[in-house]
């Protein structure tokens, strides 16, 4: 899209989350920090696609973050995906309709005080 060789791997800017996690601590929310895989396949047909994935360490499948951060580092901003897990795709676990509408607040607040804290420096 941006028509540049080679490969980028985009990232999260390190100042936002820093203060994430420091907001994580202070309301006692578990959390972990690491690697995400953006595809445009959430639940992929092939029952082994996440394997490989989940081997190399990646968190987590969602369908944005690659795509906030590139857009981020090429308008030269900051970006941070700060994600709640709803369905566990290596147990086959999954959060029901009326959880997932009310159990994503602890990432909310954490989202809005960091963008209050980093607004404010």
């Amino acid at each position: 899209q941006y028509g540049l060789g080679g490969s980028f791997a985009p990232i999260a800017n390190y100042d936002l989350l820093k203060e994430a996690v420091k907001e994580a601590e202070k309301i006692g929310v578990n959390y972990k920090v690491g690697n995400l895989l953006s595809s445009d396949v959430f639940y992929n047909a092939n029952p082994n696609f996440n394997d490989g994935w989940y081997k190399m360490g990646v968190l987590g499948v969602e369908m944005e973050a690659a795509a906030l951060y590139m857009n981020a580092a090429k308008a030269g901003k900051r970006a941070l995906a700060i994600c709640t897990v709803s369905d566990h795709i290596m147990r086959g676990e999954a959060l029901d309709a009326d959880a997932r509408q009310t159990s994503f607040t602890d990432m909310m607040e954490i989202a809005l005080n960091v963008a209050v804290t980093m607004n404010n420096k």
